[in-house]
């Protein structure tokens, strides 16, 4: 009896101290499995490659040349500017004094053929008057001063001088500049550009064929108008040489296109 007794409790111990052991190792693997798992995954939820990046291409090779083209053409249409400036005492005297010679400025304009639309207010001003000429004093009001000032766009070039003529022998007080232009440049711009864009070729040309290279295509283009310069003309306002017709010459008009163009070369 009491030889059995020690090996019935010796083996409920060796039952329990094996359930531990047991679960501590599954423990360790389960977490070895989920590190490579990890590993593995990693790469793949975060969107970068497994593997390195193509740098094989070579870079394109380019020249960046300019090139002007410029065509000198007859204008069509002229722009002069004819104001009217008149001083009186009075805000509604300046002011109506004003509208009056202006009105009669463009009723002569218009009959010498230029349009209603051609006509536009590009300055209304008023301003007062006043007299400095006594030292240390307060300046005095004298009067007011309000000016009218008108574009005109004259289509029939013929008429131009006429227009100027009329204008001042109505009341007309400032010729600020006429400006000669071509009304539609498309036509003219686009032969501007070709030859812009053959002179830009050219010079490609130039540069890659001393370096054994030769342009096998374009790769940007930039194109500049340049707008016309005005021809600006001053008018002589004495109404006692009214009687004498303002001689004005038109002259041409440059037309001018630049590009910048980069061309791939090999």
């Amino acid at each position: 009896m009491t030889d059995q007794a020690p090996n019935d409790t010796l083996e409920p111990r060796t039952d329990r101290h094996a359930g531990p052991i047991t679960i501590g190792r599954l423990i360790a693997v389960t977490a070895a499995a989920s590190l490579l798992v990890g590993i593995i995954v990693g790469p793949i939820v975060s969107g970068r490659p497994a593997q390195a990046a193509d740098t094989t291409g070579a870079p394109e090779h380019v020249v960046t040349v300019s090139g002007t083209g410029e065509v000198s053409v007859a204008p069509d249409v002229a722009d002069v500017v004819i104001g009217v400036t008149v001083q009186k005492s009075t805000v509604t005297e300046a002011q109506s004094a004003a509208a009056s010679s202006m009105s009669a400025v463009m009723a002569a304009i218009k009959k010498d053929g230029v349009d209603a639309k051609d006509i536009v207010t590009i300055d209304l001003s008023l301003s007062p008057v006043y007299d400095y000429s006594s030292s240390g004093s307060v300046p005095k009001l004298v009067g007011q001063q309000f000016t009218n000032t008108v574009k005109v766009t004259v289509r029939n070039l013929a008429s131009v001088a006429a227009v100027v003529d009329d204008a001042i022998a109505a009341g007309a007080t400032t010729v600020s500049g006429i400006s000669f232009r071509v009304n539609d440049p498309k036509t003219v711009q686009a032969q501007a550009r070709q030859l812009a864009m053959a002179d830009a070729r050219a010079k490609a040309d130039a540069l890659t064929s001393p370096a054994g290279v030769s342009v096998k295509g374009v790769a940007q283009i930039t194109e500049t108008t340049s707008q016309p310069t005005p021809v600006y003309y001053s008018a002589s306002l004495d109404a006692k040489a009214a009687s004498v017709s303002t001689p004005i010459q038109t002259g041409t008009t440059d037309i001018v296109i630049q590009v910048t163009v980069s061309y791939l070369i090999g």
